[in-house]
C-alpha cells in the first residue's frame, strides 16, 4: 500500500465492522484505535499485512513525543543511555549488555554481516522472517533452511545438525509468519548443542504477546546468544523505529563495528514512556489474544486450518494459490500478508482490532466458501 493509503487507513481503522457481532472483547481492541482520528471513511482499506499494532503508540508515548518535539533540533544523546538503563533495570541485565538501535532490523542485518560470510553459513527455520537470510546470502554465505515442525515450532535438532560450520543460527520466537512458539527447553537445547563457534540469534519481536520465558537470562549468563527486541509490535511504534540488541559486550561490539547513527528523539521518548507504562503490555496481550483466537476459531469452523499462534499474526491454509487469494481479498478492501514459497496455499494474517477482524471475516466469507471442518 502507498504511504497515502496507509495514512488514510489509520484515520478510519476499526470502523468497518459496525453492526457485526464480535463477542465480549477487551475494550482496548474493541474500540477504534487512538490513532484512528476522524471516523467515517468506509472506503479505507483494512491493512492486515505487516504485523503492525493497530492501536499505535500508547497515550503516554504519544504525549512524550509531543513534549519532546520542540527539542527535536538537538540530538538528545542522553536519552540513549536512559532507555538502555531502564530496560536493563527492568530485566536485571548489566547495562553494557544493552544496545539501542532504530528498530530490530538494523541489528538483525548487522548480525548477518558480523557472523556469516563465505565458509560461515546461516541456519534458520523455514518459513521465517527472511531479512537475515537476504543479508547473509548477499555477502556470500550459504543459507540452510530447516522446515518447521507440523505445529509450527522450530526443529532445533535438525537446525543444530544442518551446518557444522555455521556462523549464525537464527530463531524467531514466536515465529513470523506463523506466530507459533518453540518451547524454552528446546531453545536451551539448541544453545547448548549448536555448532561450535556459532552465535545463536534469537529474535523476540513478538515475545510480549506471550507468557513465554525470554532468553534474556541466557544473555545475563553471558552465553553465545544475542537477543533482539523491538518496539514495532505490541508497543505500536513500527513507524517510529526503535529496537534493542541484548548480548555480551564483545558480541555487541561486533554489531557496532558497522557504524552508528544518532537515533530519533521522538522514538526514544516514546520508548521510555512505553517501558514505564506497566499496564499497557498486559492489556494489549490479552486483547490481541481474544481477537486472534476468535478469528482462528471462526476460520477453522469453516474448514480452513490455522497453526496455533501466540503473536499478533497467524497463518491460514486457504487451499488455493495464496497470492491469488490475497489479491482477491485486497480487491474487497482487506489487505492480508503473503504466502511463502514452502507454503504456497497458506497466507499470513495480522491481527487487527475487533472491527477490522469482523471486516476480514466478512470479506473472507465472500472470497472463500465454507468447507467441511474435516477437509
Amino acid at each position: 500500500m502507498s504511504p497515502v493509503s496507509r495514512r488514510t487507513f489509520l484515520r478510519g481503522s476499526g470502523l468497518a465492522a459496525a453492526g457485526l457481532a464480535t463477542g465480549a472483547l477487551p475494550s482496548v481492541f474493541a474500540a477504534p484505535s487512538p490513532a484512528a482520528g476522524a471516523a467515517g471513511d468506509a472506503a479505507a482499506p483494512v491493512l492486515l499485512n505487516f504485523n503492525e499494532c493497530p492501536l499505535g503508540p500508547c497515550p503516554a508515548a504519544q504525549e512524550a513525543v509531543r513534549a519532546i518535539l520542540p527539542r527535536g533540533g538537538r540530538y538528545q544523546f542522553g536519552l540513549v543511555p536512559e532507555l538502555a538503563g531502564e530496560f536493563a533495570r527492568q530485566h536485571d541485565l548489566p547495562v553494557d549488555h544493552v544496545e539501542v538501535y532504530a528498530g530490530s532490523s538494523d541489528p538483525l542485518n548487522r548480525a548477518a554481516l558480523a557472523f556469516t560470510g563465505p565458509g560461515r553459513p546461516l541456519v534458520l527455520p523455514d518459513p521465517t522472517f527472511e531479512a537475515v537470510a537476504d543479508t547473509a546470502s548477499g555477502q556470500g554465505a550459504s543459507v540452510h533452511r530447516v522446515p518447521l515442525r507440523a505445529d509450527g515450532s522450530h526443529d532445533v535438532r535438525a537446525m543444530a545438525a544442518a551446518e557444522p560450520g555455521a556462523g549464525l543460527v537464527y530463531v524467531c520466537n514466536p515465529n513470523n509468519p506463523t506466530g507459533s512458539v518453540t518451547a524454552r527447553a528446546e531453545l536451551d537445547w539448541l544453545l547448548a548443542n549448536k555448532p561450535a563457534g556459532s552465535v545463536l540469534l534469537v529474535d523476540e519481536a513478538y515475545i510480549e504477546y506471550t507468557h513465554e520465558r525470554s532468553m534474556l537470562d541466557q544473555v545475563r549468563a553471558d552465553a553465545e546468544v544475542v537477543v533482539l527486541r523491538t518496539f514495532s509490535k505490541i508497543y505500536g511504534m513500527a513507524g517510529l523505529r526503535l529496537g534493542l540488541a541484548l548480548g555480551r559486550p564483545d558480541l555487541l561490539a561486533k554489531l557496532a563495528a558497522f557504524g552508528s547513527n544518532p537515533l530519533p528523539v521522538t522514538a526514544l521518548a516514546a520508548g521510555l514512556a512505553s517501558l514505564r507504562d506497566p499496564g499497557m503490555v498486559p492489556a494489549r496481550r490479552q486483547a490481541n489474544a481474544a481477537v486472534r483466537e476468535q478469528t482462528i476459531a471462526w476460520l477453522q469452523a469453516r474448514g480452513y486450518p490455522c497453526l496455533p499462534s501466540q503473536a499478533n499474526c497467524f497463518v491460514v491454509d486457504v487451499g488455493t494459490d495464496g497470492k491469488e487469494f490475497a489479491a482477491a481479498m485486497a480487491a474487497h478492501g482487506v489487505v492480508i500478508g503473503r504466502a511463502w514459497p514452502v507454503w504456497p496455499t497458506r497466507v499470513r494474517v495480522t491481527v487487527g482490532t475487533a472491527g477490522e477482524m469482523a471486516r476480514f471475516r466478512e470479506v473472507f466469507a465472500q472470497v472463500a466458501p465454507a468447507r467441511s471442518a474435516a477437509a
